[in-house]
């Protein structure tokens, strides 16, 4: 695929991280490929489909490279939803992974980040590769064994020699089948 295809993962827009020492950011994970997962502890379908395939996708590829991402992404009952409601929601789910709280749009109220990836809501996966590149974008479940073989294709890419770095408060990302570039600046 030539470099001019390419679609650039936008950077997180997180307002506060569990399971890590640190935060962390799309440009620090270049070389390693990702899967995002955006989910929210009220919503049935990523309780009872997508959190179980992600913990079984962290199981089966545990010995890689393969760095897992969750992103509590509120867009409905943002009371209910709190970050003190999701850290005990992590410890009975045994979520083990980073998760990133979405941070919110100060004069929307959409999650920045589910604005900068075009996400339509929970559950949403997007697979990043080595590249920083969009690999793959759904809204919904998928079946497992094709999120294998995109993560295992993903995970067989060569680690580029240079990849592009992107400013972190670029906002262009994925919409309604679109997807923009954001400008690259030196590394």
């Amino acid at each position: 695929m030539a470099t001019s295809n390419l679609i650039y993962a936008p950077e997180l827009a997180i307002s506060e991280w569990f399971n890590v020492s640190h935060p962390l950011t799309l440009s620090e994970l270049r070389g390693r490929p990702v899967l995002l997962h955006s989910f929210q502890l009220l919503c049935p379908g990523c309780v009872s489909q997508s959190i179980p395939q992600v913990q079984k996708i962290e199981r089966i590829f545990a010995d890689t490279d393969l760095q897992v991402i969750g992103i509590h992404t509120v867009f409905e009952h943002h009371a209910a939803m709190s970050p003190v409601t999701l850290k005990a929601f992590l410890h009975e789910y045994r979520i083990k992974h980073p998760v990133g709280v979405d941070l919110p749009d100060e004069r929307t109220g959409t999650p920045i980040t589910m604005q900068r990836f075009g996400l339509r809501g929970t559950p949403s996966s997007i697979l990043i590769g080595r590249d920083g590149a969009i690999k793959h974008h759904i809204f919904g479940v998928e079946d497992d064994m094709a999120v294998g073989a995109r993560i295992a294709m993903a995970l067989a890419e060569k680690v580029p020699a240079l990849s592009p770095v992107f400013k972190a408060d670029d906002t262009v990302g994925c919409a309604e089948g679109r997807c923009e570039t954001p400008t690259q600046i030196a590394s």
